[in-house]
């Protein structure tokens, strides 16, 4: 039997893996969670490395949907494999980074308390610095949502990155717990119920950070929103017919928000061409994505038109890329302009304020939305209320499902309204306290009226970033380094 424990610690790994995996959103079970991360604490590098690629190649097979890619000039016959390798890639990617994460925990012992506290907060950075990288990558910082809010009330004070170093912590106490139960320990019974007094106590706290209001908060009034969803497919966004309908369907919406004495109008990402002009003149203004031209390079932004404009007067272009979609590593010196069926697009600034004559704004185009440290930055800079502009076609509902996750996550960091415009959805009102107000039926066209108000107060979060982090890295580091010289 000896001898078969590396094969079942493989099959544990894996088993875990692909359990972690399917509790992230948009599902977002925290408590298998927490038992799926037991087993990355308790076994070696190696395991832990099958774990992260497991965990990564199921909550991100919606990468799969990219299949087929012959409407952006890909032969049919390596379009499957193209996607498959992405995929594949991707865990592969996950599983380098776990297991050097679990590599290091071995050097400090996973044992000791202040090394999981080092680990989990080197963890948690660590999915803060993947968020402004150009690979999507939905986190353990993100799975308390949609089913836990009352944990995720935490983001408020620390963040996504928070959220993952106290998720991994819970699953090292229960992990230290379930050793101590096994070897027949005394105080076991007193370390459960000290465990699940904290989850008790960590919920209850989180829920009462959701609930609180601050009277300032709302002082700048808010405002009548109309969000429009095309419900374009994107294989056939370029032909003509479907660009008539989408005309057909952007004055129907001018008039609608007009009629509806609406302040401004929404459009989800990609939705005018480069140089397309509103089709016709109304007294409201426009948020539009789409494309523009900037010193002969193509960029996606967020377009503004004012009220009776039909050219745009402001911008804010898109930062985080699409890999193979909008940027390849070297495209500028290998002159390819990547698998987009608009050409190669440019990098934009890194801010995401968007100044308004009514008020600044942070925006998020598609993935952007998973980087959260950078719409904290928007609020701390002015930014009353979030857009989310995204086209997240032809990608399940699993994708969609994460999108509303995350556009929730980001409302609590910030104690900001989210408005998120998509194409087949998720189109959505999202509360300060992370609650979906309304939301568009999954790929069907329509409008959505929304009230946003506009918030001027300051969230923890927003207000000292990844400090709590960096301090909790700091202090634990000191004690195991102090551990070690008296071990010495």
């Amino acid at each position: 039997m000896a001898g078969n424990r590396p094969v079942w610690r493989w099959i544990g790994a894996g088993v875990a893996g692909l359990l972690a995996g399917l509790t992230l959103p948009p599902w977002g079970c925290p408590p298998l969670l927490w038992l799926a991360l037991v087993p990355l604490w308790a076994l070696g590098p190696g395991p832990a490395a099958l774990w992260g690629g497991a965990a990564v190649l199921v909550s991100h097979r919606w990468l799969l949907w990219l299949h087929p890619l012959d409407w952006v000039g890909v032969p049919l016959p390596l379009s499957l494999p193209l996607c498959v390798l992405l995929w594949l890639s991707l865990g592969a990617v996950a599983a380098a980074l776990v297991g050097g994460w679990r590599w290091l925990l071995q050097q400090l012992g996973s044992e000791r308390c202040s090394s999981a506290c080092l680990a989990a907060a080197l963890w948690g950075l660590g999915e803060v610095l993947l968020a402004k990288g150009p690979l999507f990558w939905i986190g353990l910082g993100s799975a308390a949502l949609p089913g836990d809010r009352a944990l995720a009330g935490w983001a408020q004070w620390i963040g996504a990155g928070g959220l993952a170093a106290l998720q991994l912590l819970l699953a090292w106490w229960l992990w230290r717990w379930l050793v101590a139960w096994a070897a027949q320990r005394s105080g076991v019974g007193r370390s459960a119920g000290a465990w699940l007094l904290v989850v008790v106590l960590l919920h209850g706290w989180g829920w009462q950070l959701l609930q609180r209001t601050d009277s300032s908060a709302t002082a700048a009034g808010s405002q009548k929103l109309l969000v429009l969803q095309p419900a374009i497919p994107t294989r056939q966004k370029f032909s003509w017919s479907q660009q008539q309908a989408l005309l057909r369907r952007l004055a129907g919406a001018q008039l609608q928000a007009a009629q509806q004495g609406a302040a401004g109008l929404l459009l989800p990402e990609g939705a005018l061409a480069v140089g397309q002009p509103l089709p016709q003149a109304a007294p409201v203004e426009v948020l539009s994505g789409g494309f523009r031209e900037v010193n002969g390079l193509l960029r996606s932004a967020v377009l503004r038109f004012a009220p009776g404009e039909q050219e745009p007067a402001q911008a804010i272009d898109k930062n985080r890329l699409v890999p193979l979609g909008e940027w390849i590593p070297g495209g500028r010196w290998l002159s390819w302009a990547g698998l987009s069926a608009v050409g190669g697009v440019s990098v934009g600034e890194p801010s995401r304020v968007l100044p308004r004559p009514s008020g600044a704004i942070g925006v998020a185009i598609c993935y952007e939305i998973a980087d959260g440290a950078s719409l904290a930055a928007a609020a701390r800079d002015g930014a009353g209320w979030l857009l989310a502009s995204a086209n997240l076609d032809p990608y399940p509902a699993q994708l969609q499902g994460q999108f509303a996750a995350l556009a929730q996550l980001r409302s609590i960091e910030t104690g900001r309204w989210l408005v998120s415009a998509a194409n087949t959805g998720p189109s959505l009102l999202v509360d300060p306290a992370g609650a979906v107000r309304q939301r568009l039926p999954n790929g069907m066209a329509g409008t959505l009226p929304v009230q946003v108000q506009v918030r001027a107060g300051l969230t923890g979060y927003s207000r000292t970033g990844e400090l709590p982090l960096l301090l909790l890295a700091a202090a634990a580091g000191a004690v195991r380094l102090r551990s070690q010289v008296r071990q010495s």
